[in-house]
């Protein structure tokens, strides 16, 4: 089992652990240490640049889930016995530590959700305090809503701002979407509401591509910035996760493609878990998902702002592969189907910039392709209940049918794609 210690770089041991990989969190290493990498070097300064006063717990959260999506990406999966599914051991410093060890079995359990791995945490004294702005600036914003650069949460956006809500908006910063970002934050009138934070990770050795532990970042950044809004009467700050229910729930379109291999970022169960903690550790935020019950194509033609959408949707990006294709859609991945799809659901034209590499998806070999084309088949032929299966278990009953209308709904946007392609 790989061990990973994340900590201040005082902290760092003079002598290493042959098993151990040193993680200096937001600065580099300091001579006469062990070798290490580093986590988030410029985040504290950032974060106090624009006037934010986190509380205690809000910034150990933060510095769990940059270290969980700094193990996720350091630990190779194909170094597993199975090729996948890895034993993970972190352990971080942390200005609390007792508050999150009461809470490290929940915390576990929805990592292992939502990364289909095995972990272990450990949570030890010494964490590096949080910043502190010589005078703090409270946002007149009334929530807080992730703003990605895709097409669902400039929808939210569109929709939360024609409502007449003063979102203050928060993006990781990623190559090929800042712009598009800063954008969307303009076009919506907040660009004085707008966080733009990066997550930096250096080490040594190769990087795991999969990074199914990724979205944990998005949730750090928005408790972050619910520091800057004003709690009436001591409510949660709402923090919108703008995410069509069929994305979030990712049923497996295969047998084969169970549990991680469907990625999980905003699965409900993921989410209440991280909404659990945020409530038994007193961080005053409160998880909402406009759009759990919809598909993106009924996202897409229920927009409030047609105009609006179609001016700025094409700028948007959806693909899974997008960083290995020079910043174009590969246009046969799933989120790239989902998204082809609906456009044609929702009558919009699809003007998506630069185009997708693969134009017509009946000249596509892909995996996704053909797990798609089997699931939609299997769904068709066997019906809706053998095609979910045990995956909707964790719901209500209520709750239960409006995530089978949005499965079904989902599975025949993307039928309308396959046959308007000629693959079925």
């Amino acid at each position: 089992m790989k061990k990973i210690m994340c900590c201040p770089s005082s902290l760092l041991p003079t002598r290493s652990d042959s098993q151990t990989e040193y993680l200096s969190i937001y600065s580099h290493a300091p001579a006469g240490r062990v070798s290490a990498g580093y986590i988030a070097p410029t985040l504290p300064s950032l974060v106090q640049r624009a006037g934010l006063m986190p509380t205690v717990r809000t910034w150990d959260f933060t510095t769990i889930a940059l270290s969980v999506a700094a193990a996720d990406q350091i630990i190779l999966r194909k170094d597993s016995p199975d090729g996948w599914t890895r034993m993970i051991d972190l352990s971080i410093c942390l200005n609390e530590p007792s508050v999150w060890e009461a809470q490290r079995e929940v915390f576990e359990s929805s990592l292992q959700h939502l990364t289909g791995d095995f972990w272990t945490l450990r949570f030890l004294e010494g964490g590096l305090e949080p910043p502190r702005a010589r005078q703090g600036r409270l946002s007149d914003a009334d929530c807080v809503c992730l703003l990605s650069g895709g097409a669902d949460s400039l929808v939210g956006g569109i929709d939360l701002t024609t409502a007449g809500r003063r979102p203050l908006f928060v993006s990781r910063i990623v190559r090929g979407d800042a712009e598009t970002q800063r954008r969307y934050a303009r076009e919506l009138g907040a660009q004085d509401r707008h966080y733009q934070w990066s997550f930096t990770v250096n080490h040594n050795g190769k990087s795991e591509p999969s990074t199914r532990g990724r979205s944990i970042i998005f949730f750090a950044f928005a408790a972050l910035a619910a520091s800057a809004i004003r709690s009436e009467e001591n409510q949660p700050i709402e923090v919108i996760v703008p995410e069509n229910g069929f994305v979030s729930l990712n049923i497996s379109l295969t047998p084969g493609r169970f549990g991680s291999l469907s990625t999980k970022t905003t699965h409900p169960l993921y989410m209440n878990g991280i909404q659990s903690l945020w409530d038994k550790c007193d961080i005053n935020a409160h998880l909402s998902f406009p759009y759990r019950y919809k598909t993106k194509g009924e996202i897409f033609a229920e927009c409030v702002d047609q105009i609006k959408l179609k001016a700025l949707v094409s700028d948007s990006k959806s693909c899974g592969k997008i960083q290995r294709h020079n910043l174009t859609h590969c246009g046969e991945c799933f989120p790239c189907m989902v998204r082809r799809a609906a456009f044609l659901a929702s009558g919009i034209p699809d003007k998506t910039m630069k185009g997708y590499l693969c134009k017509n998806l009946k000249d596509s070999t892909s995996s996704d392709l053909l797990a798609v084309a089997s699931a939609f088949l299997r769904y068709k032929q066997k019906g809706l209940p053998r095609f979910v299966g045990g995956a909707l278990a964790f719901a209500p009953n209520q709750d239960r049918v409006l995530y089978e209308g949005v499965v079904a709904r989902g599975m025949d946007e993307l039928g309308q794609l396959l046959k308007s392609h000629g693959v079925l």
